[in-house]
Order: C-alpha cells, then structure tokens, then sequence
C-alpha cells in the first residue's frame, strides 16, 4: 500500500506521479491528507455531520474525474474551491433555486475561472484550518484524526489510544466542536484585522 510508505511526499509530488502512470493509489495518498479539512469546509457550508460525510465522499469522485481531465498546480487551494462549490450546489439544491446558468457556472472547472489572488486566498483558509487542528488538545486531535482521518469506529479508536468509549466520544464530538470554533475565531479575527 503506497500510503504510508509515501507521506513524505508533497502534493505536487504526488500529483506529478499520478499524471505520469494513472494511478489512482497515488491520488488516495493526497487525498488522505485532506479528509478532515473537506470534512470542515463541508459542515461550515452543511451545518449537518451526515450531509458532510457524504459530500466529503462526492468531492472525492468529483477530485478523481476532474483530474483524469486537467492538470491542476496549486492542489490545496484548487480542492478547497472543488468542496466549497459542490457544497454551494447542494445548498441551492435543497432551496430549490438552482437555475441552469448557476449550475453550469459552480460545475465550470474551478482551474478555468479563478486566478491566483483567489488560488492563494482559499490556500490561507486551508492553512487555518491545519493551524485550528494543531490547537485542539492532544486527546482531541488524536480522537479526531482517528475517527475522521483514518476512518477508525469508537471501538477502534478506543483500542488504539486505550481511552473508553465514552472518553471517545467526547473528545471527537468536544474536537469537532472546538475545531469549527477556532475556524471561525481565526476568520473572525482575520477579517477585523483587515
């Protein structure tokens, strides 16, 4: 299994071998790296832990198609726009107000029609919320990683960290909770500053 043996990778890295030989494995290594940061975009847009798992799921498949077609240089910050605008879709979905010239416009590439300034812009959200995990305790974190990250049930993560199940539970649910917090502190704080 190419995941743990090339984490060391950088993105682009990963990108250059997966335009080179098609391997999908490659793109399940960079993707890995950015489960729970879909997983906090989606529920900032979603407000609803299901609904977020899922999208966390289509933007992947979307991710894996999009890139059989077009070679993407700022990876992060081009995922960021993927999950933003597939969240902004099913928010217009659910409204009911999704015309034909919106949904052609949030389905463009996101390559096509965004220059750099924007590129480097969703780069700095996505560090801070690298930087929100950081904060969360060591238990937190850890728990949080494990459940979303590695995909690992509460029993596992229990296993693995020898907390009980309820200490599981906790720290996943107050972590999740904490994380959107920092998030949106550190937005909030960004935005007065400017």
């Amino acid at each position: 299994m190419k995941n743990d043996k090339y984490q060391e990778l950088t993105d682009q890295e990963l990108l250059e071998r997966f335009y080179t030989d098609h391997d999908n494995e490659w793109l399940g290594v960079l993707l890995q790296r950015y489960t729970l940061l879909l997983l906090g975009v989606s529920m900032k847009y979603l407000r609803n832990e299901e609904e977020a798992k899922d999208s966390v799921q289509q933007i992947f498949l979307k991710v894996i198609q999009e890139l059989q077609k077009y070679k993407v240089e700022f990876f992060k910050s081009w995922l960021y726009m993927v999950a933003k605008n597939h969240c902004l879709m099913k928010i217009r979905e659910k409204q009911g107000k999704l015309t034909a010239e919106i949904s052609e416009k949030l389905t463009a590439t996101p390559q096509e029609d965004t220059d750099r300034q924007e590129l480097e812009q969703n780069d700095h959200t996505l560090n801070l919320m690298e930087s929100a995990l950081k904060e969360l305790s060591p238990e937190q974190r850890q728990c949080v990683t494990l459940f979303y990250l590695q995909k690992k049930s509460y029993h596992e993560v229990s296993e693995a960290t020898g907390y009980t199940m309820l200490q599981v539970k906790s720290y996943i649910q107050n972590g999740k909770r904490n994380l959107k917090i920092l998030i949106e502190k550190k937005l909030e704080d960004e935005s007065n500053r400017k």
